[in-house]
């Protein structure tokens, strides 16, 4: 099985700029749909984006699309998560997963394999 540590998490201002990344073991991720989704204080856990197998497919939450980029690197054996103009209410930890589903996932069910997540925090 893939095991998944985040990276990368800390407090920066609003507005600011910031890259997770994800790095795995234990198996490569070339045959995992990745995504990353994040837990804001009180709430449940939301989708923010995932990358298939194929690079070129990608999906993102509403709210992070044109401000937030899922990058896999099978090279690496990692994936990456460059988020601009962040917001108070992104803050929140967030959790790199892996899904054996072809299909790309938005649901956090449909998510085989887990990190512990790292967090982040934006100040006003």
């Amino acid at each position: 099985q893939v095991r998944l540590a985040e990276s990368g998490g800390r407090l920066v201002q609003a507005g600011g700029n910031l890259r997770l990344s994800c790095t795995a073991s234990g198996r490569n991720i070339r045959g995992y749909t990745m995504g990353w989704f994040r837990r804001a204080p009180g709430k449940e856990r939301e989708f923010v984006a995932a990358v298939g197998r194929s690079p070129s497919s990608r999906y993102y939450a509403d709210s992070v699309a044109g401000r937030f980029t899922i990058i896999r690197d099978n090279a690496e054996n990692a994936v990456y998560l460059d988020m601009n103009n962040l917001k108070p209410e992104e803050t929140g930890v967030y959790y790199c997963a892996a899904s054996l589903r072809v299909i790309v996932q938005t649901i956090e069910a449909e998510y085989n394999y887990w990190g512990q997540g790292t967090q982040v925090t934006v100040s006003e």
